[in-house]
């Protein structure tokens, strides 16, 4: 099979779908790679390692596309790419489909198998592909919090540890699950008072029993979310629902109860955001005032730190990509169930329960499509 790297369009995002060493996994396989020229570079992989290792380096994206059989990336196509895919074609990258209808319609247009990294899922529940950018995305969220926080940055000037005689911040964490546990352990780190929302009380048992005693917990309903958000100084939404649009838990009447320059950060954005506010922002214009609690929603935060989040990125995806290789994607989804769920949309059909009932379109099982 040929394998297609193109660079990442997105405004800012240096990350890349593949490394030098997952290229050279890939050509030891018996398959070709084919790199456009400078993809790697921002994560710290110039062409030459690629070239060295046996990949072919070219010119443009519509090279890669043109040539490749299937194309591995970090982040869903954008209005610049539709044309390039084409029927019969296997994407395998970041989709986040139920965000998006303009996406949706296009990759159901293109023909081509759309395979989603958020929505590959263990018998346990559990999302291998989706876990290390949650990770990321999680410990940077207190981070920029932090930083916006500041007055400088248009916050209301405090410092999320506090000092002796100075109580620390606060800080709401909406979800209990990768995102929230990694925001919450660094944000206790910084010495906030933390508190983790969640609606599974025996997630909630478990986050007690592993937190620090400035991490707490609280069953997550609308009404406990009005009551605390009154003295958060930081909310960092981490709410997922698997394939489908985040639901709303902060309202936009609960801002006008919040202190002013508190910090709202909604790490789901990408998937519609908990934050009813909040809407995607890029690393070169991360925040907006709403009702003077700041907004902070860039959708690929862990763009900000490529070399982290694609080596950590790449030790997930490559065992997958390695598979949809081998054997073609019909063969490796029919063996491997996991990457089976991953399939969102295909020959024009969308076969992914929670995207198509995110756009009130049709729904065809992959079962059906096979």
């Amino acid at each position: 099979m040929l394998v297609g790297v193109p660079k990442e369009v997105k405004k800012l995002e240096k990350r890349v779908g593949l490394t030098p060493g997952g290229a050279e996994m890939l050509i030891a396989n018996g398959h070709k790679v084919i790199v456009e020229t400078n993809a790697g570079l921002g994560s710290g992989f110039p062409d030459e390692l690629y070239s060295n290792l046996g990949a072919t380096i070219v010119e443009t994206a519509a090279e890669v596309f043109a040539a490749a059989d299937m194309i591995v990336k970090v982040k869903e196509p954008i209005k610049q790419e539709y044309s390039l895919i084409r029927s019969g074609q296997t994407i395998f990258t970041y989709f986040h489909f139920a965000a998006s209808l303009e996406l949706t319609e296009a990759m159901v247009d293109s023909g081509a198998a759309c395979i989603a990294y958020e929505t590959v899922q263990r018998p346990d529940g559990s999302l291998p592909l989706l876990i290390p950018m949650s990770e990321v995305a999680g410990r940077m969220a207190p981070q920029e919090g932090a930083k916006y926080l500041e007055h400088p940055m248009g916050g209301r000037g405090v410092l999320l540890g506090g000092v002796p005689g100075v109580k620390p911040a606060s800080v709401m964490v909406l979800g209990g699950g990768v995102v929230g546990t990694n925001a919450a352990k660094i944000a206790a780190g910084f010495g906030a008072q933390v508190t983790i929302y969640d609606n599974n009380l025996y997630r909630l048992r478990y986050l007690d029993d592993v937190m620090p005693k400035n991490c707490t917990t609280q069953m997550s309903t609308l009404a406990n979310i009005r009551e605390a958000i009154v003295e958060a100084d930081l909310v960092i939404g981490g709410v997922l629902i698997v394939g489908a649009k985040a639901p709303h838990l902060v309202t936009r009447d609960m801002l006008s109860t919040m202190k002013p320059g508190s910090v709202i950060v909604d790490v789901s954005v990408d998937q519609g955001g908990c934050v009813e506010t909040c809407r995607p922002t890029t690393h070169d214009d991360p925040t907006y005032f709403v009702d003077g609690v700041l907004h902070y929603g860039v959708a690929n935060m862990p763009g900000a730190v490529p070399y982290t989040s694609t080596l950590a990125l790449q030790s997930a995806t490559l065992p997958f990509t390695l598979q949809l290789a081998n054997l073609g994607w019909k063969a490796a989804v029919i063996k491997n169930r996991e990457l089976a769920l991953g399939v969102n949309v295909v020959d024009g059909k969308i076969t992914y329960q929670a995207v198509a009932e995110a756009f009130d379109k049709q729904y065809i099982s992959l079962d059906g499509v096979m």
